[in-house]
């Protein structure tokens, strides 16, 4: 997968080339403040919907024109919302833009849901001669991660809480997706706790096996990424970041409604196979801001404390114009 390959240089030079086109765009039209944004995406499941109401002109008929830039992470994109350099990001996880928020790097909104966890989207893979079967097993174990101390292990330790297992009890290695297989092959780990598409990938390159389904349980249907902008942008143009909602969440039911559009869209942005977006497990794709269930995550954070303290998610969400 080619954007596997992307560098901090590269992310850097595409920044650069945002805020350098981004002086040229025409403002206005239809009543919006501002026609043209610029959404830095990541090449994930979570993001079909941006790419759904991109072909099939959802934008457009909401009075915008719409510049996808893909991004390897959110993390990487950051700088440039807050400078104002690009308008949103595609498929930010909650934790990461939370704990931003929180720490008042920036006051941010979530505009649309991205993703919610769904069973199987989520998965812990082991080789096939690995003593773990179940959560049980984990206990003294080390089990890579994309991010350190994030959603996936977030969400993980409830699945350990649930049946038993002190969270404490298992390690963590920080390993990117891509490189989990190879991490996985030459037992750097005992086991990778990783998103599809890659859980996916994984099993198809290795003699490899899911042990545990990490989306069941007390995480099911959780929300996990969404679409974000900062208070100062939405403030500024709300009936921009109005439109650019309903067209999300338009392209949103169209995923939850016919999956071979996703299984189509998905080898030209995710860069996967046309195999592997058939047999991908899909996330949720929720059709509305799910506003309990964001606070649920976040109640979760403070409990791990992967936040200094409690936070009203009521604060982050955004709230069109009235008509």
């Amino acid at each position: 997968m080619r954007w596997n390959r992307v560098t901090a240089a590269v992310g850097a030079f595409l920044l650069l080339s945002i805020t350098a086109c981004g002086n040229n765009r025409t403002e206005g039209g239809n009543g919006l403040e501002k026609k043209s944004i610029t959404v830095a995406a990541l090449p994930l499941l979570d993001v079909v919907a941006l790419h759904i109401a991109q072909e099939r002109k959802l934008f457009e008929a909401e009075g915008l024109d719409v510049t996808i830039e893909p991004v390897a992470q959110s993390l990487a994109a950051l700088p440039a919302l807050k400078n104002g350099q690009i308008d949103v990001i595609a498929g930010g996880n909650y934790v990461t833009f939370l704990q931003a928020h929180q720490k008042a790097t920036m006051k941010l909104r979530v505009l649309a849901p991205a993703a919610a966890v769904a069973p199987k989207f989520l998965q812990l893979v082991v080789l096939p001669d690995a003593p773990i079967t179940t959560a049980a097993d984990l206990s003294g174990k080390t089990v890579a991660v994309n991010i350190l101390n994030n959603i996936q292990s977030l969400t993980f330790a409830e699945l350990l809480k649930a049946d038993n297992v002190d969270p404490a009890s298992v390690k963590y290695r920080a390993v990117q997706f891509p490189l989990m297989d190879k991490a996985l092959a030459n037992r750097d780990v005992d086991a990778v706790l990783t998103a599809e598409p890659f859980g996916t990938v994984i099993t198809g390159r290795l003699p490899a096996r899911m042990a545990l389904d990490a989306g069941t349980g007390p995480v099911a249907g959780l929300p996990i990424s969404g679409y974000l902008s900062t208070d100062e942008w939405t403030t500024k143009n709300p009936k921009s970041a109005a439109a650019f909602q309903r067209a999300i969440m338009k392209g949103q039911a169209l995923a939850t409604g016919d999956r071979s559009l996703v299984e189509r869209l998905l080898p030209g942005y995710a860069k996967v196979d046309a195999a592997t977006a058939r047999s991908a497990q899909l996330p949720g794709y929720p059709t509305a801001n799910d506003v309990a269930g964001i606070q649920r995550l976040a109640d979760l954070m403070t409990a791990q404390r992967l936040l200094p303290g409690p936070i009203d998610v009521k604060t982050v969400m955004f709230t069109p114009p009235a008509a």
